[in-house]
Order: structure tokens, then sequence, then C-alpha cells
């Protein structure tokens, strides 16, 4: 309220209080009314100030209580951080021992997996002589990859046991296919019949020659005519041509036909 204001104010209202005074005897009270009026203002003030401060100090007490809810989160997650970095520390250790068990492992097994390839090369040398070339092929891509550190360990010794039961399977199979044979100085193109690995024989595409592997001599024996027939048919099932059934086979345990 504007000063002039206030005094026009107070002259109408002491001039209506008190008509028999002059305008200066009111001048006392006037004063009095502006004492007053400034101390109200004070007051608005004052309380507006006390307002703004409980504002704030509510301001600051949610923040506090924030931080405490901030702390206590805080406090639980780093709990259960120091749990795992603990079951992390015991994961890790047991990783390294197995890893120190995988390095004594690979030690002792990779010299056992060379000797197992030397001495399925050395079979396939000694044993009867048929599908040589697979065979041979087979043993010389284990030995090469056993230099090649691009493949694994476990899948080196995958395909070395594949090998071993690859010629497991040859001792219960019986089998017919067409190749060259030499005997006796000259080569026939034949159909060889394998019987497991109990003989290997072959018989010329036009049925007229005969012969079996001499397991002693390491060479092809001829045999009588008196097995053409059943060695034919020997084929013919070997192909899946023929029902199975009894045939009369060269098979002598002493090595003589």
């Amino acid at each position: 309220m504007d000063k002039c204001i206030k005094y026009t104010f107070i002259t109408v209202l002491l001039s209506l209080v008190l008509p028999n005074h002059t305008i200066a005897d009111t001048k006392p009270l006037e004063a009095a009314v502006e004492t007053k009026l400034e101390t109200l203002e004070e007051n608005i003030k004052s309380q507006k100030n006390v307002d703004q401060l409980v504002n704030q100090t509510k301001d600051l007490v949610q923040q506090y209580r924030d931080a405490i809810l901030k702390t206590d989160s805080l406090e639980t997650y780093n709990t259960q951080l120091s749990k795992l970095i603990k079951q992390q520390k015991v994961s890790l250790n047991s990783i390294k021992r197995q890893l120190d068990n995988v390095e004594e492992t690979q030690r002792s097994i990779v010299p056992l997996m060379i000797k197992m390839i030397d001495t399925l090369d050395t079979f396939v040398k000694l044993d009867l002589p048929f599908l040589t070339q697979e065979r041979q092929q087979r043993v010389a891509g284990l030995k090469e990859i056993m230099d090649r550190p691009d493949v694994t360990l476990p899948e080196k010794y995958r395909r070395i046991m594949e090998a071993y039961q690859i010629e497991m399977e040859y001792g219960r199979t019986i089998e017919a296919y067409t190749d060259t044979v030499n005997m006796g100085g000259q080569e026939y193109t034949v159909d060889v019949l394998r019987v497991g690995r109990l003989l290997i024989s072959f018989q010329t595409l036009d049925g007229k020659l005969s012969g079996v592997w001499n397991k002693e001599t390491k060479n092809w024996d001829k045999l009588s005519s008196e097995y053409d027939r059943s060695i034919k048919q020997g084929i013919q099932i070997a192909k899946k041509q023929s029902p199975p059934e009894l045939i009369k086979l060269p098979v002598d345990v002493t090595g003589k036909k």
C-alpha cells in the first residue's frame, strides 16, 4: 500500500473519529500506525522466509531419505556382488585345476594317439590286400591332422577311433568290388570277394579264372575250377544279387590250398 494512500486513509479515519482535533494532532497516531504496518510487513517477510526454509528443509529431508534408500540398496548389491566374486574365485580355481589336468592329459594322450596311428598303419600293411589305397589314405589323413594346430585334440581322437571302428567292421562284413590283381606276373581285371578277414579271393570278369590270397606267401594263388561256381555265388551274394546261402570257399588254416 502506497504511503500517500496510507496517510489519506489515516487522515480520513482520524477526522471521522476525532473531528474536533487538528491534523497536526494525528501525527503521533500516524507514526504508530506506520510503525505497526512496517512491523507487519517484516512479519510477512519473516513468514515467507520461514516458509521457504520449511520447503528447503522438506527437500533436504526427502533427499536424505532417498540417500538412505540408495545406501541400503548399494549395501545389498555390494553384499550380493561380494558373494558372486567369491563364487567366481572358486570357479576360476576349479577351471585352473581342470586346465592343468588337461595339459597333463594332453602330454600323456598325444604319444598314445601317435602310437595308435602307427599300429593301425602296420596293421593295414600286414592285413589282407583289400581296399588298400582307401585304407592307406585314411591312415595318412590321421598322421596329417596330428600336426595341425587348428584341429582340436578331441577331434583328433575321434577320427582315430572312427578309423579303428571301420577296420573292426571289415571283420564282420562280406564285400565284393572290382579291382586289378597281379598273379604270376600278369594283371587281371577281376571281381574281388572278401569274407570278413577270413579270406579274400577273386574271379575274372569272364568267370574262367579264380584265385585266393595266400597269407603265408603274400601272393595270389590260382584256384582249381571246382571253386569257380562257389566264388561266383559269393560275389553275387555280396553284391546282393542273390540270397544268402551256404557256399564252399577255399579256407585252409594251414595256408595250403
